[in-house]
């Protein structure tokens, strides 16, 4: 074997002139056993060699940083004072007013008013009932006023009567069965409280025609106690005037969701508003707001006091996070390596990155705030362990005067402007701070007393309010195909068709097919001044026995039809998949453990296209006689 003499080794090394010269950038162990116990122990035996591992692994990199040991902050939690609804004619929002500090914030955006009449028929008379059984038993606790049988005064002052059965004016209350029965058995036998609310609302006294004979001051001091027990029953609009008869009502029938503004003082002096453009009901969160720079809504309280607090950070850990030390043994329950996010998958691909890459550099502070506020940080300074003290800035706060993009999680974004079509802006905004809905966590809902999709019909060129179901006029739902169908049989009944004179001809012309009463159609037209943009206009489908229009029976589509006004919803508020309103009861408690009920309004999205077999020019074969 022979020798050979490498003279320039690093360039052997570089060259790989020589097989026998080589490159170890790996150290890796050859067990010769089975058994792995002394090996897991660890055993220092050459601590040159560990601090050789170190070394590779660059643990000796210095960074001149610490950990952090003790932080301090200060934050200002402002609740919101003022409410506004956005909603109106032409776009112009409504006038601003306190938020009622006793009403969660879903009642006060999403109330609606409680409809007791469609044109001039009466319906919800399961509400008229419990008025009148509620001032019949503030009667009987008197027992001057029940010896004296006031009660059947006012039935008989207030008495809900009993409609024709030939009159078609009457047809709600008497084509379907349950209905009819109801209003049979409580027609003249009660008392139809909602007349008298409304008599005593309008400043009339409770006495008023009746013969009280020295009971008038009593009689007129239990009507405040009436109207006092129903406005407090269910939480309804205020602020009605002739202007804006829904008053403070957030829902905008032409975009087919609720709007309304927010305002809460800033830390410096003035106020911050958020407005909720686009809010379609249901749950409402942080993420439903935007920042109106350069609005106001009349005011609010000054800002509290700021919270000052010290805290201890914590590392952040989650379950399979990789070890930042050599010599331990992870978690194998969790396998990073098995997740296979799409290119499109951003929130995955940033939740990889963050576990695998930055996840041991990052601390987590406990921060305590008042439910129902506006938080904004007003200043956090971290304390390290060689007692150094730094004064923290925001990510995207910084001196170069630019705004710089980024991504970050519950940020409230900018509204540019709050005009027809309310866009947002593309960036955050400023400083706007964390907001916590003054909301509450539970909500029961009812069941639906009003369901209403709207859907494309790509062959007829319509787009259809089906009335799924409908409000019968004792209150509950009702399904609307039932309803529909009760109501054309009583038409027939009250006006049979007429038998076609002779002769018969082999085959009749018939100007269109027919459609459920209960498809309420709405027709393109084009917007006012636009000759491009186009609008869906409500329009009236006839009735099969008396070519009469067809109405709508719920509130929804009634939109403007017992005044006399078109109704208009945007085009784009119906996409291919349809959109589905509903209209129910919520229920909750608030933190003092008061009960609120209100009736809103939920949007969803609906379930595709659907097809009336609305078709013109037909032939068809006459039916024979007696068929």
């Amino acid at each position: 074997m022979t020798e050979t003499r490498i003279q320039d080794l690093p360039g052997a090394m570089n060259r790989r002139d020589h097989p026998t010269v080589g490159v170890w950038n790996r150290l890796e162990g050859r067990p010769r056993t089975t058994d792995f116990g002394r090996a897991l122990r660890v055993e220092v035996r050459d601590p040159l060699w560990m601090l050789a591992r170190q070394w590779q692994l660059g643990e000796f990199r210095g960074t001149d940083g610490g950990s952090p040991v003790t932080a301090t902050y200060s934050v200002t939690a402002s609740p919101p004072g003022r409410f506004r609804s956005d909603t109106g004619q032409d776009g112009v929002p409504g006038p601003a007013g306190p938020l009622p500090p006793d009403r969660p914030l879903e009642a006060v955006a999403e109330r609606r008013p409680l409809p007791f009449t469609f044109g001039t028929e009466p319906v919800s008379f399961d509400l008229r009932l419990a008025l009148g059984r509620r001032w019949l038993k503030l009667l009987a606790r008197s027992s001057e006023l029940r010896s004296r049988r006031f009660g059947e005064r006012y039935v008989a002052l207030y008495p809900i009567a009993l409609p024709d059965p030939a009159d078609p004016a009457h047809a709600a209350r008497v084509a379907h069965p349950e209905v009819w029965a109801a209003m049979q058995a409580v027609a003249g036998r009660r008392l139809d409280g909602y007349l008298l609310y409304l008599h005593l609302k309008a400043g009339g006294r409770a006495s008023d025609g009746v013969d009280a004979r020295g009971q008038r001051d009593e009689l007129n001091a239990l009507g405040p106690r009436l109207t006092g027990w129903f406005d407090d029953l269910i939480d309804q609009p205020s602020g009605a005037t002739p202007q804006r008869p829904e008053g403070d009502a957030t829902w905008d029938p032409r975009r087919l969701e609720h709007r309304f503004s927010v305002s809460a003082a800033a830390p410096a002096g003035g106020e911050r508003v958020l407005t909720a453009p686009e809010y379609p009901g249901g749950e409402l969160d942080w993420h439903a707001f935007s920042v109106t720079p350069d609005a106001t809504l009349g005011g609010t309280a000054p800002a509290p006091a700021p919270i000052n607090r010290t805290v201890f950070p914590s590392p952040v850990r989650f379950s399979g996070m990789p070890l930042p030390r050599w010599w331990a043994v992870e978690d194998g329950r969790t396998n990073f390596a098995a997740v296979t996010p799409d290119s499109t998958d951003l929130a995955r691909l940033i939740f990889l990155e963050f576990a695998l890459v930055y996840s041991n550099d990052w601390y987590q502070l406990p921060c305590d705030l008042p439910a129902g506020t506006l938080a904004s940080i007003q200043g956090l300074a971290v304390t390290d362990v060689f007692g150094h003290r730094r004064w923290i800035t925001p990510a995207d706060g910084g001196g170069d005067g630019q705004k710089r993009q980024h991504w970050s999680m519950y940020t409230l974004n900018s509204l540019d402007t709050l005009d027809s079509r309310g866009s947002l802006g593309d960036e955050p905004a400023d400083n706007a701070g964390l907001l916590l809905p003054p909301g509450t966590p539970k909500v029961a809902t009812g069941p639906a007393l009003e369901d209403v999709v709207l859907v494309r019909d790509e062959s007829a060129n319509l787009v259809w309010g089906i009335e799924q179901t409908v409000r019968a006029a004792t209150g509950e739902g009702r399904s609307g195909d039932e309803a529909a169908a009760e109501m054309l049989a009583l038409r027939r009944r009250l006006r049979p068709p007429d038998d076609p004179d002779e002769p018969h001809a082999p085959v009749a012309y018939q100007v269109m097919s027919s459609v459920p009463e209960n498809w309420i159609p709405f027709i393109p037209v084009h917007v006012p001044g636009d000759n491009r943009a186009v609008q869906l206009q409500r329009a009236a489908m006839p009735s099969e026995v008396d070519a009469t229009a067809v109405r709508p029976r719920t509130a929804l589509l009634r939109e403007g039809l017992d005044t006399c006004r078109p109704y208009f919803v945007n085009e784009e508020e119906v996409p291919r998949a349809g959109t589905r309103l509903t209209v129910a009861y919520n229920r909750t408690r608030t933190r003092t453990g008061r009960v609120v009920l209100w009736l809103s309004v939920h949007r969803t999205a609906g379930r595709g296209e659907r097809s009336s077999g609305l078709s013109f020019d037909l032939l068809a074969t006459p039916a024979e006689p007696g068929t």
